[in-house]
């Protein structure tokens, strides 16, 4: 029997040319905080559209966001927030942005410390601020659902939260605002909506057909439309399909009703934490090796990965299931993110502090069955170098 429990209120404006929506999503009214990164929406044109939608509006700003959103500089965002009694936050910028922007509005409503919301994993986000998000790389999926990952620098953390509380009130998805991204963003991003389609199909089978074919539509659309996004990058129907597809990889809808795994994330988060590699790098790194790894308790999952993913078809069940996860390896390659711990200077000599961190966490017990403790995990690891 499935049990659903899915709730989405986001309202999604997808095509181009809608920033000019944005002042009626914005009561006319609210003291707006702008809150974007390092500055490319400058660049390509976003923020000239953000402001020129917003002219009748009161608009401030806070830039420097992080591509791994920091807790130091998100706290000064929320001091920014209660000191010009700011009301609604505008995230201009990827998920990290929009990450970012989560913890804001939550965090500045709270009366105790909000790094505690990371600690509790949002158990204690009772109340936000309103915001909505103009999504300018696709990756994440932060757009559309109600979870933030923030880094505190100061002690090498990386933690989740979820909330009800903060999904955005709208978020504004125009394609053609992607043209202009780096080689390297758009391999991540793609890598990135991949991991999490993987999370949540590669476990064990539970009669979730529908699940299943969604979630292999989208593998299969990453496949056929990732390499055409480094190779035509101001193609407007790839860029759309891709960003559609990272939006709906994380928005809850093929993880309605089925066991969901998120140990190669785990693990992703504290090798970005401890090492600062990108999140779809470390990504990249780890799950080759945890399908390996975890391949029996995995195998008719794998089998169903391999046949209508792949094509991969006939002869020795654990031939395929080595031929699917290296097709896998070879298409992250392929986007330009390196698969090897080593291919980022790192080796059996890191490995130690991993799993340190795990520990600390309690980390111990991950996966869909809670079967992947510290000595699956060093194996995964050890697997990778």
């Amino acid at each position: 029997m499935l049990n659903f429990d899915f709730y989405n209120p986001t309202n999604i404006l997808f095509g181009e040319g809608q920033i000019a929506s944005l002042s009626k999503l914005i009561p006319a009214d609210a003291r707006v905080l702008l809150v974007y990164g390092g500055g490319s929406i400058k660049q390509n044109g976003v923020y000239g559209e953000v402001q020129a939608a917003l002219a009748g509006h009161t608009v401030t700003e806070f830039a420097g966001i992080e591509p791994n959103p920091s807790y130091e500089t998100l706290m000064r965002a929320i001091a920014q927030v209660k000191a010009e009694k700011i009301d609604f936050l505008l995230a201009v910028g990827g998920g990290s942005v929009i990450d970012g922007t989560k913890f804001i509005a939550a965090g500045a409503l709270l009366d105790d410390d909000p790094w505690t919301i990371l600690e509790k994993h949002g158990a204690n986000v009772s109340r936000a601020m309103p915001f909505g998000a103009i999504l300018t790389l696709p990756a994440t999926g932060s757009e559309m659902n109600a979870a933030s990952v923030v880094t505190k620098k100061a002690t090498q953390e990386k933690f989740a939260f979820m909330s009800r509380q903060v999904y955005p009130k709208f978020a504004i998805l125009d394609p053609s605002k992607t043209y202009s991204l780096p080689v390297r963003q758009v391999g991540n991003g793609v890598v990135d909506a991949f991991a999490h389609v993987m999370e949540q199909y590669m476990t064990y089978p539970v009669g979730a057909k529908v699940q299943d074919r969604f979630a292999e539509g989208l593998l299969l659309t990453l496949i056929e439309e990732g390499p055409e996004a480094l190779a035509n990058p101001d193609d407007y129907s790839v860029r759309a399909n891709v960003m559609w597809t990272a939006t709906m990889a994380l928005n809850g809808l093929i993880g309605a009703g089925v066991p969901q795994d998120w140990a190669t994330h785990m693990v992703g988060h504290e090798l970005t934490a401890l090492y600062n590699l990108d999140h779809a790098q470390t990504l990249a790194i780890v799950m080759p090796s945890m399908l390996r790894a975890r391949k029996e308790g995995k195998r008719d999952k794998l089998l169903q990965f391999a046949e209508r993913v792949w094509l991969l078809t006939g002869g020795d069940e654990d031939t395929r299931i080595e031929a699917a996860i290296t097709r896998m390896e070879e298409f992250f390659e392929q986007m330009g993110v390196k698969t090897r711990l080593g291919d980022y200077g790192l080796g059996a000599k890191d490995i130690e502090a991993v799993l340190a961190v795990l520990e600390k966490h309690r980390m111990v017990k991950l996966g869909e069955k809670r079967d992947v403790t510290l000595a699956v995990t060093r194996k995964v690891l050890e697997m990778s170098l």
